[in-house]
């Protein structure tokens, strides 16, 4: 090549993040973003065979390898050193992937997988990210953190757990393109709601979450009393079925409320989303980034058995913002949980503070940023 020519830069990149969809859909929007933005970028997702990124990420036309990485768990037992062997195993067969694809740079996203990953690109003297989630880190990302160029993070609130502070940046958790372009009026529409009424989601995520199910079953003979009161509730696939069944034990006919949408799952949540004033639900990082990326004041009820018990310190997050309210699992009640809904309801001066404060929250704009930093540390 002479020196007129122009030269191509092609970018080589590792994500890794693997075990939930919490860990997966953030890489596979960075991949895809990062696809769009750079036509001629290679990209090698890196998994385990037992993850969900295993049924996920072969769907979406990226190239996927996998490698052995479990937890260790934290008594001497023959688990232990057999999760020991595997993740030794899991480094040698990390290290090849990474000499062997030479990435510029390997973005992990959370999970076990990450750590032998994330290490055998640093220990080739490859530039190393992760993106953390949560507002309190998990225990991979805590020792990720300690080497990594460069630390992205959804919360404010979780700088404080990183010892390394000026490499973090705080880019949100990326959001996806149809939840921010979907119109209230469409979406109201798609539900047979009217514009001049209050609307309220109550999702517990697609597996749902069943305390707040059977709460909301015991609000309704008060909740339904408010005809200007428009519902979705959404119960999760596994509990949809028992939903129904309890509405009918409490002589509650769904088909004699308008204002009453009950489904087990929505495919096309970016409707559940724009056409909600206000919503209920768990703190996983993905609902609340959506959640803020709309504006939507919310009534968290954080899973009591996440991991660390993350969603606690998510909703603790919004909470502190006046961005949402919060019931723990152990104190909700279908009385509680009336109430809240109620008090927010009425309280339209409220909601709009709330709904202010929440919009604020909102990393709109996370993809780009995350993308850019990506570029950054390829330029190295």
């Amino acid at each position: 090549m002479n020196e007129n020519d122009e030269a191509v830069v092609l970018m080589r990149i590792i994500l890794t993040g693997g075990g939930t969809g919490g860990h997966i859909y953030p890489a596979l929007a960075v991949a895809e973003r990062l696809q769009e933005c750079h036509p001629e970028c290679e990209i090698l997702y890196v998994g385990t065979d037992r993850g969900l990124e295993k049924e996920i990420v072969p769907k979406r036309n990226i190239p996927f390898r996998t490698i052995r990485a479990e937890g260790l768990p934290r008594k001497l037992t023959p688990a232990l050193l057999k999760a020991v062997k595997n993740t030794a195993g899991g480094c040698l067969e990390a290290r090849d992937i990474v000499k062997s694809f030479q990435p510029d740079v390997v973005i992990g996203t959370g999970g076990y997988v990450c750590g032998p990953v994330v290490l055998a690109a640093k220990l080739q003297g490859i530039p190393t990210m992760i993106h953390e989630q949560n507002a309190f880190p998990g225990i991979t990302n805590k020792l990720l953190a300690r080497f990594v160029d460069c630390i992205m993070v959804n919360f404010e609130e979780s700088k404080k757990y990183f010892v390394h502070k000026e490499r973090i940046a705080v880019t949100g958790l990326p959001v996806r393109q149809e939840v921010l372009s979907a119109e209230k009026t469409a979406s109201l529409a798609y539900f047979g709601f009217s514009e001049d009424k209050t609307t309220l989601l109550v999702s517990g995520g697609s597996r749902g979450a069943r305390s707040l199910n059977r709460a909301m079953v015991d609000a309704y003979p008060e909740l339904l009393k408010y005809p200007d009161l428009q519902i979705i509730h959404l119960t999760g696939k596994t509990d949809y079925e028992d939903t129904m069944t309890a509405l009918v034990e409490k002589g509650i006919d769904v088909a004699q409320y308008p204002q009453l949408v009950i489904k087990s799952y929505l495919d096309e949540m970016q409707y559940g989303l724009k056409a909600a004033d206000f919503c209920v639900g768990r703190a996983g990082a993905t609902f609340l980034a959506e959640v803020t990326a709309c504006g939507l004041p919310g009534i968290l009820i954080p899973y009591p058995y996440a991991a660390e018990n993350h969603q606690e310190y998510n909703a603790k997050a919004l909470v502190e913002q006046n961005a949402a309210s919060m019931i723990l699992d152990k104190d909700l009640t279908g009385d509680s949980l009336c109430r809240s809904i109620l008090s927010l309801y009425q309280d339209s001066e409220n909601r709009k503070q709330m709904e202010a404060q929440s919009y604020a929250m909102g990393k709109r704009d996370a993809l780009d940023e995350i993308v850019r930093l990506v570029e950054k540390q390829c330029a190295k």
